[in-house]
């Protein structure tokens, strides 16, 4: 599946209460110009924190379902978070990867994440459930299982290489972003 197909996937599974911290880099900056609404958290300039926030956001709002919409790259270089969220266990997290075993928004170098299987780590660490996924028919379903297991669940998202063309970067100021998303998160 092409990284379009499964961000339409993605989306669909995200319900109108869930909140959403995208990871740094062209991912977010994809669903920021075909999908943004106010619960989504973009990383803006710092790579691999998205999941050490949802991390935080989930103990934080343990009422609230929390997403996290990582790429591979993200992952790779902040397997420590990956740590942590193994030992806190939140049952409201779901960790979406997507892997196009690529760094998309510095020009398509390779990541090594073909031969280290992140979910398998995500296990090892203590996550309760991982998902790995390579149709769209295939992470439909694996969404649909990871919404009602308790957390932390990941679902890997295998798709090509490449970015959508023509997508630009966040344009509103990160401050703005950030207060409409505490409204969104406290309500």
């Amino acid at each position: 599946m092409n990284k379009r197909e499964a961000l339409e996937v993605f989306t669909a599974a995200v319900g109108e209460d869930d909140l959403v911290v995208h990871c740094h880099g062209m991912i977010g900056r994809e669903l920021y110009a075909t999908r943004d609404r106010p619960s989504n958290f973009y990383m803006i300039g710092s790579m691999d924190l998205g999941l050490s926030i949802g991390l935080g956001l989930a103990l934080a709002q343990p009422r609230k379902r929390v997403f996290v919409l990582d790429g591979d790259s993200n992952v790779l270089m902040g397997m420590n978070a990956l740590a942590s969220v193994g030992s806190e266990r939140p049952a409201n997290l779901l960790h979406v990867v997507i892997a196009n075993r690529s760094h998309a928004s510095t020009g398509g170098q390779r990541t090594i994440s073909g031969d280290v299987k992140l979910e398998s780590v995500a296990s090892a660490v203590g996550y309760r459930a991982t998902h790995r996924a390579d149709a769209v028919e295939s992470l439909d379903a694996s969404l649909r299982a990871a919404l009602v297991q308790p957390g932390p669940v990941m679902v890997l998202a295998l798709v090509e290489g490449g970015a959508v063309q023509g997508i630009g970067r966040v344009v509103e100021a990160p401050p703005e972003l950030a207060a409409r998303f505490a409204a969104e998160a406290r309500r």
